[in-house]
This record gives structure tokens, C-alpha cells and sequence, in this order.
């Protein structure tokens, strides 16, 4: 999963990215609306953590700007502006939840993995594929009722997969949305951790589309 976090507080940033980093999402960072706009326009994100009052573009244009451009990201607002008129205005421009400052991390969390279940369709948390389940709102994999011990990269692929399972996910798509803005990647690493993963879940579990990406499909499908 990776979050667009558009905030020009440095220090908030800074907690933010230690604390979805600990979860194992991939953070890219604005810190003006005009920056923001432009990665949520032109990149591929499962949801945006966006504060209101941001230099050079507020935070409602932004919003209004992303969903003019079609982008359906949810968006978490997240701000100290207490007022109902804020609220209805995030709501109108297209919010899908509103967080207020302070908050307790845990809190924005568990927030934004339930926008990203909701957005790809999951009504329930746990999310079942064969022997592989995905509590989509702790976080966690099982396999065959045991957990499932995965790196940080391990853990961004299957959970893009798993919340997208039995659809192929586009090489590129599954690229972007797991390695961060500035990541130096090699090549061949995605089909690294494709590798590793088929190795502790199952080689039958994730298909190869040739020339397009991935499919996690329950060993009877495959």
C-alpha cells in the first residue's frame, strides 16, 4: 500500500512517515498543494492524507483539482480546523473521512486501511484466499492459520494483490505502488519479491500474466 501524505508541518511529517513506515507503507511526501496535486494527479497512490491549509494551493482545491482530473484516491483530511463549515466543505470537494488534529496515530492508521479495503470493495476485514488470509484492517497475513512473517516489500506486493485477488495487477501499477518516489530500484527486484513470496505461500498462488503482471488466485483456481 503506499500514502500520499500532503503536509507542510515538517515535524507531523516526519512522526507520520515513522509510523506508516512501521506498518510497512510506502510514503511519498508533499509539502505545498501545488506538489500534491501534481503526484496525486500523475502517480499511482491507495489513499492521500491531505491537510487544508497548505502553501500555494489549499487543500480543498487540491482535492477538487484530483477528482476534476477523475482521480478516485480516498482522501483522509486531516487538519485543526474544527469548524462544521470545514467539514462540509471537505465532504463536498470529495473527502472520503476527516481526522482532526491531534490525533493518536494508531487512530490514522487503522483509518486509512479501512479507505483503502472499502475502496477496492472488501466489506470484511479479513480478506480469504485459499489458505492465505489478509486482515485488511490490522494488517496481518496468515497462512494456513499461522502467521505469516514478510519484509516490508513482501508485505506491499501480497497486499496489493490480495486486495485485488483473482484480477491481474498491472506490472507497472504494483511497481508504483510499492516502492516510494525516490527509491532506487534495480530492475528485476519486483520479480525478486515475487519470488520470495511463492516460495512462502506457494508457487501455484500468484500467476504471471505475460507481459502484463500478477494474479493471486486460491490453489484450486490456479
Amino acid at each position: 500500500m503506499k500514502v500520499l501524505i500532503v503536509e507542510d508541518d515538517r515535524a507531523l511529517v516526519a512522526k507520520l512517515e515513522q509510523a506508516l513506515h512501521r506498518e510497512h507503507f510506502a510514503v511519498d511526501v508533499a509539502m505545498n498543494g501545488e506538489d500534491g496535486q501534481h503526484l496525486g494527479e500523475t502517480e499511482a497512490y491507495d489513499v492521500a492524507v491531505l491537510d487544508l491549509g497548505l502553501p500555494k494551493i489549499s487543500g480543498i482545491d487540491v482535492l477538487k483539482g484530483w477528482r476534476k482530473a477523475g482521480r478516485a484516491l480516498p482522501v483522509l483530511i486531516l487538519t485543526a480546523r474544527d469548524g462544521w463549515s470545514e467539514k462540509v466543505e471537505g465532504f463536498k470537494a470529495g473527502a472520503d473521512d476527516y481526522l482532526m488534529k491531534p490525533f493518536r496515530q494508531e487512530e490514522l492508521v487503522m483509518r486509512l486501511r479501512a479507505l483503502v479495503r472499502r475502496a477496492n470493495g472488501h466489506a470484511d476485514n479479513r480478506i480469504v484466499c485459499g489458505p492465505l488470509t489478509f486482515d485488511a484492517q490490522i494488517g496481518s497475513f496468515e497462512l494456513d492459520g499461522l502467521p505469516l512473517r514478510l519484509t516490508a516489500l513482501e508485505w506491499r506486493v501480497l497486499s496489493c494483490l490480495a486486495l485485488r485477488q483473482g484480477r491481474v495487477v498491472m506490472r507497472q501499477d504494483l511497481f508504483e505502488r510499492v516502492y516510494e518516489g525516490d527509491a532506487e530500484v534495480d530492475s528485476n527486484s519486483l520479480e525478486v519479491i515475487v519470488g520470495r513470496l511463492r516460495r512462502k505461500i506457494g508457487a501455484a498462488m500468484i500467476e504471471t500474466e505475460r507481459g502484463l503482471g500478477y494474479r493471486l488466485v486460491a490453489p484450486d483456481a490456479a
